[in-house]
């Protein structure tokens, strides 16, 4: 099994290292010990505890759609040039960046915080651990 300590279960969680203290001591997150008296969390209650503080927006739009990954944020940035433009998003703690033409940015009403949502459709998503390659 994986475990983490405080600090790093902070920096994944993006919260303080006295917030997830407060937590485990709240018993919203369960914590062990290690040989060295330091307090250890296991991975998979920290995954779940992620999945718990992934609050998004609700999807103003959502309906029927093969799209799965759908992230509710604001338009942070635009760069357009008079063919395409390069929109980004923030959507929660996630930045979104989109391309597309800039006629679409226009027909789509997008500006520097206006309510957007990134629909990703993906046949192929890499994933990676640290320290690991071939």
């Amino acid at each position: 099994m994986t475990h983490f300590r405080i600090a790093e279960a902070a920096e994944l969680l993006g919260v303080s290292d006295d917030t997830v203290r407060r937590w485990v001591d709240s018993g919203l997150l369960r914590a062990g010990w290690d040989s060295a008296g330091r307090r250890l969390i296991d991975g998979a209650d920290l995954a779940a505890r992620a999945v718990q503080n992934a609050r998004t927006p609700e999807d103003p739009g959502a309906g029927a759609s093969s799209a799965r990954n759908r992230f509710v944020g604001l338009v942070t940035a635009i760069t357009a040039d008079t063919v395409m433009a390069q929109v980004e998003l923030q959507c929660g703690p996630h930045r979104v960046v989109s391309l597309m033409s800039s006629e679409a940015v226009r027909e789509l009403g997008l500006h520097v915080g206006a309510l957007a949502v990134a629909v990703v459709k993906a046949t192929t998503v890499m994933v990676e651990t640290p320290g690991t390659s071939r």
